[in-house]
């Protein structure tokens, strides 16, 4: 009996600490949600709008995913290709291709006559420069 109305008198107290709690907290002024300026604009709200109104019929463009788009751009990139080749050289082009050519044989000779140059002991190349000078010279 005793433990009935301790309890009752703990659970009592428990009730009016927390009314008391609330009550505090009423009278607290409580903080206000910040406005977003941006959603608050009048034109994100029209857009806003109109891509609503616009998605509920259908006007929107399907959307794809980033693989596709890639694939299907790597589809366009490779039909561009095919049809270059298949259209016949002009005379100007057979003349840039042969000239491209020619400068791309000259570049690796070139090349290949510097690795020459760098293989040669020093003293060869210092005997060749010597020569040079002779002819030159007379």
């Amino acid at each position: 009996m005793v433990d009935r109305n301790l309890s009752e008198e703990i659970s009592s107290c428990e009730n009016t600490a927390h009314q008391q709690m609330t009550d505090s907290q009423n009278e607290l002024i409580q903080p206000k949600k910040l406005s977003n300026p941006v959603l608050e604009s009048p034109s994100h709200r029209g857009l806003h709008r109109e891509l609503l109104v616009s998605h509920r019929w259908g006007l929107l463009p399907s959307e794809k995913s980033e693989l596709q788009k890639v694939m299907e751009q790597r589809r366009l990139e490779q039909h561009r290709e095919r049809q270059q080749a298949l259209k016949s050289l002009t005379d100007l082009e057979q003349e840039l291709r042969k000239r491209q050519q020619r400068l791309l044989a000259f570049e690796l000779e070139e090349q290949k006559r510097r690795e020459d140059l760098k293989n040669t002991p020093e003293f060869v190349r210092v005997r060749d420069n010597l020569r040079r000078v002779r002819v030159l010279g007379n």
